[in-house]
């Protein structure tokens, strides 16, 4: 927060970038903070700030993706621990992907935690470059754009909301298993009407 207080939306953008990378920096406490220093006119405004904080998320996301997909699993064996990723949930990753398809880095953009390091097994999934980009920025539009706005709406008090901006992020994890859930359902229903076409 003193980089994004000393900075502004250079500090903010940085932030984000570090927070896709793996290294837990808190963005989910991060982008409503910048967007309570918005509402109280130290940052211009709440769209700037759910702007900048998203095109940190692509690009932090887009660095840690391209490192699983030019490193592969030997970058995980041996640097993985340090961000939690073991060849197992690596493993477990992948298999989710495969059989749940892209839409899961759309959910886990709603994820504390598993958001800040699920580029890497897409990457090393070797998922496309095209729907990893265009399902991270839906996601993270949403993450970002939605914090700062509650951010921005209680302004100085965020100190205060900060209960319930944990539980705003809960309901964000309840509506992304919702999403996810639905399209697990769809896929199903799909596969077997083309399996048993009438």
């Amino acid at each position: 927060m003193n980089l994004v207080h000393g900075f502004g939306f250079p500090g903010l953008f940085v932030v984000m970038i570090l927070g896709n990378m793996g290294i837990p920096v808190g963005t989910e406490f991060v982008v409503p903070a910048a967007g309570a220093l918005a509402g109280s006119g130290h940052l211009s405004s709440w769209w700037a700030v759910g702007l900048v904080a998203t095109a940190g998320e692509i690009v932090g996301g887009s660095i840690l993706y391209a490192i699983g997909y030019y490193g592969g699993r030997p970058f995980v064996a041996r640097w993985g621990k340090y961000i939690k990723l073991s060849e197992e949930k690596l493993d477990a990753f992948h298999g989710f992907y495969e059989r749940h398809g892209t839409v899961v880095v759309f959910v886990c953009r709603f994820i504390p935690v598993i958001r800040g390091v699920s580029a890497l097994p897409a990457g090393v999934s070797r998922m496309s470059k095209r729907y990893f980009v265009l399902y991270t920025a839906a996601g993270s539009a949403c993450f970002c754009f939605g914090l700062a706005w509650v951010g921005n709406a209680f302004g100085a008090h965020v100190g205060e909301i900060m209960p319930q901006i944990q539980r705003f992020t809960v309901l964000f994890i309840g509506l992304a298993i919702v999403a996810l859930g639905a399209a697990v359902a769809l896929r199903i229903v799909r596969s077997r009407r083309e399996s048993n076409p009438s």
